[in-house]
């Protein structure tokens, strides 16, 4: 059967810290996944197989930032049994989403391990983030991490001027696109 990608729910707190406790060497308290769930609910999101969370990405609002709005992702994380699925991208999606629509970020950020050639991978040349520096000894056992950041605001600001001399952004032309298709057009909340 295949997974769901769904906003997470306090009831999925416990199942999201074991499949942390699972796949990742670096594990939060209880209290963590909940504090993330009322400060930021739109920002997990997890990876539903029959009732059973297989998957899921823990984000949040930069609160060091005063200027802008950036989201920064904490943990994502996949069970082996469901790997080379794409529910890794497709949940890191659901987060930039959510924090662009929801939340009107400006870009999300993360640490990744070095050695960690899986989660580069996607990072990199799947969601198109960038390397923007180095923090060495991040992790508690001294590897480094890269930090890395995907802006989300950069084809915004092209625009184009259709037949009747209106501009119309790249986000308006993706939206109608993806509604003459038979997708369903999001309506924003937000201003842009």
């Amino acid at each position: 059967m295949g997974a769901c990608v769904r906003a997470a729910t306090i009831d999925d707190l416990h199942a999201m810290q074991r499949c942390n406790l699972l796949c990742l060497p670096e594990n939060y308290q209880l209290k963590y996944y909940l504090y993330h769930a009322l400060a930021w609910p739109a920002l997990l999101q997890v990876a539903d197989c029959d009732g059973a969370i297989v998957g899921y990405v823990l984000a949040k609002l930069d609160e060091e930032c005063e200027n802008e709005i950036r989201g920064h992702i904490t943990s994502l994380s996949v069970l082996r049994t469901h790997r080379k699925l794409g529910l890794a991208a497709t949940l890191m999606r659901a987060a930039h989403a959510a924090l662009e629509e929801v939340y009107d970020a400006k870009d999300v950020s993360l640490h990744v391990r070095v050695s960690n050639e899986a989660a580069l991978h996607l990072y990199r040349d799947v969601l198109r983030y960038e390397r923007v520096g180095v923090e060495e000894k991040y992790y508690a056992d001294g590897e480094d991490a890269y930090n890395m950041r995907k802006t989300f605001r950069e084809g915004e600001a092209r625009a184009k001027v259709d037949g009747d001399g209106d501009v119309e952004t790249l986000r308006t032309r993706v939206e109608r696109m993806g509604a003459g298709a038979g997708q369903k057009s999001k309506k924003k909340g937000t201003k842009r």
